[in-house]
């Protein structure tokens, strides 16, 4: 369904024509490639929010803004290092008819979608729609960081010793149901 002009309007429909005509086997065409760019995605990933993090944020306190820009920077870093591979990774899956010349019929295998793009596109191909893919993940993972260290800030700031009733913890369920408190709260009332 990711080429222009799909002719199928769900994914079911899609998947079930896919299943028919090209069998289960094509559901795991890019197995390999989306293996082998996830691996370096995440880690050159990883790396550049702990480096910007490095730069923006050296306390490690929570920062919102830092956390955000950080994130930003992470997705962009990691998209851009792994285009190349994601063009294939999309060549393989979606086996566009002008990827084919007359000599190829059928796409198979990473090394095949590495030569195809470059026989048709040369270098340059191997970074198409870069802008888009970055634009993409830049606020994805800026949101995804900066949820992830909004949560990591509210676990680490709940002490289980101090309990100020904002959260549901067991003690606050042991004295909701314990009828001396109940009547001491209403006394106090």
């Amino acid at each position: 369904m990711q080429i222009y002009g799909s002719p199928y309007r769900t994914c079911t429909e899609c998947g079930i024509s896919v299943l028919r005509t090209e069998g289960p086997f094509a559901f795991y065409r890019s197995f390999t490639t989306q293996l082998s760019m996830n691996i370096p995605f995440q880690v050159i990933h990883f790396m550049t929010y702990e480096f910007m993090q490095d730069i923006l944020n050296p306390s490690r306190a929570y920062d919102p803004l830092s956390h955000g820009v950080s994130g930003a920077v992470a997705g962009a870093a990691a998209a851009a290092a792994t285009m190349p591979l994601d063009v294939c990774k999309t060549l393989l899956n979606t086996q566009e008819q002008c990827a084919r010349t007359s000599n190829v019929s059928y796409v198979n295998g990473m090394a095949a979608a590495f030569r195809t793009v470059y026989e048709f596109q040369g270098v340059k191909g191997y970074f198409r729609g870069l802008t888009a893919r970055v634009f993409y993940q830049m606020p994805s993972t800026a949101i995804s960081w900066s949820i992830y260290e909004f949560f990591k800030m509210m676990l680490n700031s709940k002490s289980p010793e101090k309990d100020d009733g904002g959260y549901l913890t067991i003690k606050s369920l042991q004295a909701e149901t314990n009828p001396t408190e109940i009547m001491k709260t209403r006394s106090d009332a």
